[in-house]
């Protein structure tokens, strides 16, 4: 019999707070402060007591679920009409902020609920489907995933192979997906695939249906408290209300992916200011040659470039959310601030562990577990190389990826 999860002694002391060195709280709202304070608080008392011992054990908190539903961290900004909290962006971002500052995985668990499963149903969705199924979603009493990436069709999804025939009164499903989290216990999955004509489409598949079946992938060294996993199709019927009749191409798969790297470009600055002030801390009280470590010039550079990097990014993450608030942010402007802030999280994240010496590569603090987190991070949902090439697309009108 498994051992129950116990709280570590480091974090029953979570007394986290976020750097704002350019006074950035100036900028938002009661309502976004509000937000941020929820669910910070939410994080400190869930979420970091008990991660380190999950990402050890490679479990996912499935007890969380419901829990995040109950915050209103599951569809933020879909209309309080289905379910969600009728939110604003920068909203949605500070919570994937203050989440991914828990754990990766954890706001990978939110990001896909929120912008790959109840955005594609509101957004493409029918009335029925929309009723139906959102509520529930953002209670957190149905968990979905996201069926785009295929074996072999990652950054190139347009080749998926996974089929659909139509029949009487269903679909017949066939094919597959893999990397896709939450895939392993999720009610539910949106799956894009290519019709008889060629054209990709999205479904709605439930767990149950006959030839539906799932994998867990074993043996991350990353999102380690997160699920992932395979799915696999082999003639499922799938009901004919359970396309989304609004969903055209490969671009309507792509939209989503949008909603989701914004909510990204967020949750990596949560971890870079985590790992940063861990660093900034442990610098305070390391004594060697007499004296604290933060009073040595390398050090000091380290943590002057790490508070550059976070106020960069929190400037560019506030504006892209005056962007998306208006309507006007764009693939290539997501993009930008999704390579860029994990690029810069996984550089703090390689300081920060450097400050910490052989402190930094155990499970008493977060900075290797973030570290490892942000390479999967850099990879999914556009690899740091396809976006870019997306930036390169933008700027020259010359697409290199076809």
């Amino acid at each position: 019999m498994q051992a129950p999860i116990v709280t570590s002694p480091r974090n029953k002391m979570d007394s986290y707070e976020s750097p704002d060195f350019y006074c950035l709280d100036d900028l938002l709202t009661a309502e976004h402060k509000l937000v941020r304070s929820a669910v910070r608080d939410f994080v400190k008392r869930e979420i970091t007591p008990i991660v380190e011992e999950y990402a050890q054990r490679s479990e996912f908190p499935a007890q969380l679920v419901p829990k995040f539903g109950q915050i209103g961290a599951f569809g933020p900004t879909i209309p309080a009409q289905y379910g969600g909290g009728g939110l604003d962006q920068i909203s949605y971002g500070l919570m994937t902020q203050e989440i991914e500052r828990g754990d990766s995985g954890m706001r990978s668990c939110v990001s896909v609920q929120s912008s790959l499963v109840m955005y594609p149903i509101f957004t493409f969705g029918s009335e029925q489907q929309k009723i139906k199924y959102l509520p529930r979603l953002a209670k957190g009493e149905l968990l979905g995933c996201f069926g785009l990436t295929e074996a072999n069709h990652g950054s190139d999804p347009g080749a998926m192979e996974t089929n659909f025939i139509e029949r009487s009164d269903y679909y017949l499903l066939n094919g597959s997906k893999l990397w896709i989290t939450n895939g392993p216990i999720a009610n539910i999955a949106i799956v894009w695939a290519k019709n008889e004509q060629g054209k990709i489409r999205g479904l709605i598949v439930e767990r149950g249906l006959e030839g539906f079946t799932t994998n867990v992938i074993e043996n991350k060294w990353s999102l380690r408290a997160s699920t992932t996993g395979e799915l696999i199709f082999q003639d499922v019927h799938v009901p004919k209300e359970n396309l989304l009749p609004e969903a055209f191409g490969l671009k309507s798969a792509l939209k989503c992916l949008d909603q989701a790297r914004y909510g990204i470009a967020w949750g990596a600055l949560g971890a870079a200011m985590e790992c940063y002030e861990v660093a900034r801390r442990y610098a305070l009280e390391r004594i060697q040659f007499g004296k604290p470590i933060a009073s040595f010039q390398l050090v000091q550079k380290k943590l002057a470039e790490m508070l550059t990097d976070v106020t960069q990014a929190q400037l560019l993450c506030w504006r892209l959310g005056m962007l998306k608030n208006e309507d006007k942010a764009n693939t290539a402007q997501i993009s930008l601030a999704k390579r860029n802030n994990i690029d810069m999280a996984l550089r703090i994240a390689r300081e920060a562990r450097q400050i910490l010496g052989a402190m930094g590569i155990t499970g008493d603090f977060p900075v290797m577990r973030h570290l490892m987190n942000l390479e999967s991070v850099s990879t999914y949902e556009g690899t740091h190389d396809i976006h870019l090439l997306i930036l390169g697309a933008e700027i020259t009108g010359i697409p290199a990826y076809k």
